[in-house]
């Protein structure tokens, strides 16, 4: 299982594009794997020939290192390796566990030191303790133990990653495969008895569903948990006038004779590496580096950008925004967005940046909300959906109204890096580019 992420430390097996006997090329896509990011392709660097599958598809949490395939070499035979099993292969290693503290298990100081609290001083001084009670025999059944292995069905590794997506209870399943092997398609046939809600001393019905946590899902929420417990977060809003900027997208939409289409979220990604650029405090990051603590301030503005995705949040990043244009911005906001969706991302894609932006403004519900911070970011910027507000215009023929169109945005910031003031420094420097846009073409 190789490490297709620094954080990773387990993969899930997804579905194998060779099959054993088939020749192997650089660059040739092995498996697909699951890692605590995202979905990736596990491209094979080397020439050979696939001999044994040792992981089949579905198999959870297979740790980093753990073997899942024999390679050899190409013109080689794969006979000998039919029977080769993961046993033979070194067998599975299980992931370090912390070993349980026992009172007292080793002291601190040497025996025979003098000391009333060296081993030796406690055991002279300690009253000898009544003999133990003698052993006394259980009653036995008489029938064989079992190990958990003999007590559980057996089922094929798809037939149980099938069952716990569907929350199939594996024990109630009868198997129609070899020695009563439960097999993938006696998943699919199961239904639940049902049991009728009036007999006297039924159970209910659970009125829940359990779904297993992801591995990318664990890890967005170890992140996130971390980043608002170590990182002080405050919050700085402003209301946005965005009235002359619709104007402009439309006019330059309308001129593009279809070679691109820009969104309103294409010209806040240039803003924020505009206000980034002014205020270099905010494109910072907070970081230890050979013991010493350090703050450092990035050269260019990489925009992580945020979006959902069917198994969790992601945030592919638009790499040196302050010298793109709008139009490569765009480009490349669609691309990213896309191949996260479909869990394409490569892990330099989505790992690092210097700010971020998470923008629900499609949503119409949503007038404004504050996010967390990206560690080791700085910062992020929360864009609600944009309102109609009445504005009063004073005139000679008295007041009269006239309507703009405004978003309400929301930036956090991490004390430790960005004082107060100067997140309001920056929140004013991103509300004057937007409000008026044309400084976003020079």
């Amino acid at each position: 299982m190789p490490a297709l992420s620094p954080t990773m430390t387990a993969g899930n097996i997804g579905t194998w594009q060779k099959k054993a006997g088939d020749t192997i090329a650089p660059g040739d896509v092995l498996v697909e794997i699951e890692t605590d990011k995202a979905q990736m392709d596990f491209e094979f660097q080397e020439e050979g020939r696939l001999a044994k599958i040792l992981k089949e598809s579905g198999e959870k949490d297979v740790a980093v290192g753990n073997p899942i395939a024999v390679m050899i070499e190409e013109g080689e035979d794969i006979a000998p390796f039919e029977s080769f099993s993961l046993e033979d292969a070194g067998g599975e290693k299980q992931p370090p566990k912390d070993a349980p503290k026992e009172e007292a298990a080793q002291s601190s100081e040497p025996p025979e030191t003098g000391s009333k609290t060296s081993p030796s001083t406690l055991a002279k001084d300690e009253p000898k303790s009544e003999p133990a009670p003698e052993p006394q025999e259980s009653e036995s059944t008489g029938g064989r133990l079992q190990t958990s292995l003999d007590r559980e069905p057996t089922a094929s590794p798809l037939a149980k990653a099938l069952a716990l997506e569907r929350g199939v209870p594996i024990k109630n399943v009868k198997g129609t495969g070899p020695n009563g092997r439960i097999t993938k398609q006696d998943i699919e046939k199961y239904r639940p008895s049902s049991t009728p809600a009036s007999l006297p001393g039924t159970a209910a019905a659970a009125s829940y569903e359990d779904t297993p946590a992801s591995s990318m899902r664990k890890t967005i929420a170890n992140r996130l948990t971390q980043s608002f417990n170590q990182n002080p977060h405050y919050f700085v809003s402003a209301s946005v006038s965005v009235s002359k900027l619709l104007k402009l997208r439309q006019a330059l939409n309308s001129s593009a004779d279809g070679k691109f289409k820009l969104s309103v979220n294409d010209f806040l990604i240039k803003a924020c590496a505009v206000a980034c650029k002014k205020i270099p405090a905010a494109n910072s990051s907070w970081r230890e580096k050979d013991g010493q603590v350090i703050i450092r301030k990035h050269n260019t503005v990489d925009v992580s950008v945020a979006v959902a995705t069917p198994i969790g949040l992601m945030t592919p990043i638009v790499k040196g925004v302050d010298s793109l244009g709008l139009e490569s911005i765009s480009m490349q906001v669609k691309d990213l967005g896309k191949r996260a969706r479909d869990g394409k991302l490569k892990p330099e894609e989505y790992q690092g940046g210097t700010f971020t932006i998470s923008n629900m403004g499609m949503n119409p519900a949503i007038e404004r909300f504050t996010a967390v911070i990206n560690p080791p970011q700085a910062g992020i910027l929360a864009v609600g959906t944009t309102k109609k507000v009445a504005i009063p215009l004073e005139s000679d023929e008295g007041t009269s109204m006239e309507w703009d169109d405004q978003i309400a945005v929301t930036s956090s910031f991490d004390h430790k890096v960005v004082d107060g003031a100067v997140g309001g420094e920056w929140i004013r420097e991103f509300k004057r580019v937007v409000e008026n846009p044309l400084e976003m073409l020079l």
